[in-house]
């Protein structure tokens, strides 16, 4: 099951408010908050094409760059136990922990249906 829109390589997450009987969402990796929303999934879906299409024209009406940077570093927080776990591998393969995370990150990227 999957629980995100996408569309031409942007994603969309999805929210339900009971209180208003309305469906919604933002778009993710972006560098604004652009949200959408829909009283039904036809209208919903319709309602993030919109905004993803509106979004990259302001800007590009703007020259600015749509897509969020990433500075390709940030932290993780493990238990203690699996940090010496990690630390105690890398040693053993001689590697060190951020050469051992990209790996783990690699192999969930190209396998990411075993994180259902």
């Amino acid at each position: 099951m999957k629980n995100y829109l996408e569309y031409i390589g942007y994603i969309g997450t999805l929210e339900f408010s009971a209180d208003d009987k309305i469906f919604f969402g933002k778009i993710q990796g972006i560098n604004d908050l652009v949200t959408f929303e829909g009283s039904s999934v036809t209208e919903l879906e319709e309602s993030f094409k919109e905004a993803v299409d509106d979004y990259l024209e302001t800007c590009k009406l703007l020259n600015k760059v749509p897509d969020k940077t990433y500075k390709g570093s940030f932290n993780v927080r493990v238990s203690q136990e699996l940090h010496q776990k990690i630390a105690l591998l890398a040693s053993r393969k001689g590697l060190n922990l951020n050469e051992i995370v990209k790996e783990a990150l690699s192999y969930v990227v190209k396998h990411e249906e075993i994180l259902n």
